[in-house]
């Protein structure tokens, strides 16, 4: 039996509602079904259908523009912190529990929205979707862009991804590549008759430690790229001097830079050494000039940050939306085991919103 959700109610008790339901990347058919059940019987003026375990829900007031707000119902592997738990008292009060950060907080602002903000001045399409933690290929966005693109077209897109309840433009993209090493094998006490793979690598490995990123200032949003080795492997065993190695680099570019860009730029920085792209996200720019953009801004007060780490509003970006991550929650949090929320950014990620599609003043 679905669990019952209260959109209208505290989205604080809504996001506890949420957290209280496992949904591990693959197993969200639980809280999808939560999610519709509630959207059909408390937000009727919304056009509403279901695609695998996403569920979609908009307007049709004939608006002049549309924003499409998007979260995702999957959390990563439980890891001992369910059930959901709330300590403190009044502004102090935390939520402890999987998924709070990343980011059924930010589910439940959209829920709450969805059930109460019933005459915007923007008409609206709200996407909870499956699989974001998962490979990109199983990404229910992605899904969804394939067989329901109408359902994601728009003049902005808002991504509650937790962003500690501030406006973060655009994102990074994000290029991982591998440099190959190859040699001769020799017995280690004769290594001079050999040629040593991972040695080979030095070079590399001074390159990244002598490299100086970039800092790029973007719409007033600064996006600081950086460039690490995340992985080295050869060897064959105790005694063999290595004929092959591999050393894993991952790089964080800023938004102006395309991916064809990006991997010339790597292919400058490692010059002489086989390289090979083995996973490649593209970046998204700020966005901020779009009117609905700015009225966002206005309404959250404060100014926009750079994204530094990549997100769906990518996915956004590339089919021509603008598009912002505004949700409560600190990233550097999501994923560990101390996943936790004041609750006073749920409530203020909720207003901001409510304000913004609802016309009114900050």
């Amino acid at each position: 039996m679905a669990a019952t959700l209260d959109l209208a109610g505290d989205p604080v008790d809504l996001t506890t509602a949420l957290v209280n339901v496992p949904s591990v990347s693959g197993t969200e058919a639980e809280l999808a079904e939560a999610v519709e059940s509630a959207l059909r019987e408390q937000a009727g003026h919304l056009e509403i259908i279901r695609s695998g375990n996403a569920v979609l829900a908009r307007t049709r007031l004939g608006r002049p523009s549309r924003v499409v707000l998007a979260g995702h119902l999957d959390t990563v592997p439980i890891n001992g912190n369910l059930p959901a738990k709330r300590t403190g008292e009044g502004d102090d009060e935390i939520l402890h529990g999987c998924g709070s950060v990343d980011m059924k907080g930010g589910d439940a602002v959209l829920l709450h929205l969805a059930a109460t903000v019933t005459a915007p001045t923007h008409d609206l399409t709200f996407v909870f979707y499956d699989c974001e933690e998962l490979d990109a290929v199983r990404n229910g966005l992605g899904r969804i862009e394939r067989e329901l693109p109408e359902w994601l077209a728009g003049d902005l897109a808002v991504v509650c991804e937790p962003s500690n309840g501030v406006i973060e433009a655009g994102c990074q993209g994000t290029m991982r590549v591998e440099l190959r090493t190859t040699g001769k094998r020799a017995h280690t006490a004769r290594a001079w008759m050999g040629i040593n793979a991972i040695h080979a690598l030095g070079g590399a490995l001074l390159r990244l430690q002598e490299y100086q990123a970039r800092t790029v200032e973007i719409d007033g949003c600064l996006y600081r790229e950086g460039l690490q080795a995340v992985g080295v492997s050869g060897g064959v065993q105790g005694n063999v001097v290595p004929d092959e190695a591999v050393l894993a680099v991952n790089y964080r570019f800023a938004p102006d830079r395309s991916a064809e860009q990006a991997e010339e730029h790597l292919r400058q920085v490692f010059a002489g050494y086989a390289l090979t792209v083995v996973d490649l996200a593209v970046g998204a720019m700020p966005g901020l000039s779009a009117p609905a953009a700015q009225q966002l801004v206005a309404a959250a007060g404060g100014p926009p940050m750079a994204k530094l780490g990549w997100t769906d509003v990518a996915r956004f970006a590339a089919a021509g939306l603008p598009a912002v991550n505004f949700g409560p929650g600190d990233p550097t949090l999501a994923h560990t085991r101390e996943e936790h929320v004041p609750v006073a950014q749920i409530r203020r990620c909720a207003d901001v919103l409510s304000r913004f599609l609802s016309g009114g003043s900050p």
